[in-house]
């Protein structure tokens, strides 16, 4: 792997050009504020990342949407909300294939997507900063108190990869960051995942976590959080 960059793990959306190379994949969701280990080896795919690399270091990583099979090798339609992310180090392995890590740095509304002048896809995009419909003290505390009982209540005890997400979650973590991490850890369905990358609105993502605590049964979550986290590499 090259070396760590700390300058990867930040990101000025003052200076962010509005264009994002597209990474679609048909089962990955990411959210900002994780990283995710990318395995990079088609060419289409090499080139954009060799792109990144040479300037900004961005990639949008997207959802392939249903029936992506028929057409993947083309332009198969995805997901409209997405995550930006960031190359915080990568390694290039002989034949040409790349190993990295991206980290989230924001959501991303698709508004449009560009002619194919390159190998890969790229589009228009927006920005989507978070907020709060409501966003007074007691309201997010609570939320907060709320959401990590509802992990605490989920999490099988005696596993390393849960007492992971328990530490993890018990740091006060500011809760766009805890609903993003809990959303990325945990198994949840590809619908729902998709669903909480697209809604900015902080505590509407938590209410949206809590109701599907209550709606499922906590030994569903204990068979698969220890083999799901820490997260394995994603293929292209």
């Amino acid at each position: 792997m090259s070396a760590w960059n700390a300058a990867g793990l930040t990101f000025d959306s003052d200076t962010f050009s509005g264009v994002a190379r597209l990474f679609p994949l048909p089962n990955l969701v990411m959210y900002p504020h994780v990283i995710q280990p990318l395995h990079i080896y088609e060419s289409r795919y090499r080139e954009m990342l060799e792109d990144a690399l040479a300037t900004d270091r961005l990639i949008a990583m997207s959802l392939l949407e249903p029936g992506w099979e028929t057409d993947y090798e083309s332009r198969p339609p995805v997901a409209p909300y997405a995550c930006l992310g960031k190359v915080v180090t990568h390694h290039k392995l002989p034949d040409g294939r790349y190993n990295l890590l991206l980290i989230g740095v924001g959501r991303i509304r698709i508004a449009e997507e560009m002619p194919p002048l390159r190998s890969f896809r790229q589009a228009k995009v927006e920005l989507l900063r978070e907020r709060f419909v409501d966003g007074s003290a007691p309201h997010v505390e609570s939320l907060q108190r709320e959401l990590l009982d509802a992990l605490e209540h989920h999490m099988p005890c005696g596993c390393q990869a849960p007492e992971q997400l328990r530490e993890m979650f018990a740091e006060q973590l500011p809760l766009g960051m805890m609903t993003d991490l809990a959303a990325y850890a945990l198994p949840l369905s590809q619908v729902l995942k998709q669903q909480l990358l697209a809604e900015y609105r902080v505590d509407v993502r938590a209410q949206l976590l809590l109701k599907h605590f209550e709606r499922q049964p906590s030994q569903e979550l204990v068979a698969t959080a220890a083999a799901t986290f820490p997260p394995q590499f994603s293929v292209n």
